[in-house]
């Protein structure tokens, strides 16, 4: 398994960076070749169950998600919380995302994840992990339009 993290420090109300990260389908418009597709009635909740298929015809697998933890910001909370589970034939792992107050105004987002790529030996996780703060970090830097 490959574990990678991205944070972020935005001018953004943690309610307002918690929405934008939390929209499922705008995720597959972030990511190569990619296309979300939410498979449970809204609104979004611990159970809600999501779908982002990438690639190109024959060669495009899906990714299967279900949030498992749902803590939104707001009702006395400063901050929240989202974990998501993996469960695909191709990847598996977790990933967790996070937005809290920032000292000074706005809001700090961590996005954490670990996961497995199907029949990908171990020696590649650190190219992976690369990958994975690139990709994430570029997906969450215009997820959330800074």
């Amino acid at each position: 398994m490959t574990l990678f993290r991205v944070e972020r420090t935005v001018p953004l109300a943690p309610e307002e960076a918690w929405l934008r990260l939390t929209d499922w389908p705008a995720h597959g418009c972030q990511v190569p070749l990619t296309r979300t597709r939410v498979l449970t009635p809204g609104p979004a909740r611990a159970g809600t169950r999501f779908t982002a298929r990438t690639g190109i015809g024959r060669l495009a697998f899906d990714d299967p998600m279900e949030v498992v933890r749902w803590e939104p910001p707001g009702e006395g909370r400063p901050g929240g919380l989202c974990e998501l589970e993996k469960s695909g034939r191709v990847v598996r792992g977790w990933a967790i995302i996070e937005v809290a107050e920032a000292a000074g105004g706005g809001c700090r987002v961590a996005w954490t994840e670990e996961l497995a790529v199907r029949g990908l030996p171990h020696v590649f996780d650190p190219v992976l992990a690369r990958a994975g703060r690139a990709l994430f970090g570029r997906a969450v830097d215009r997820l959330l339009h800074v």
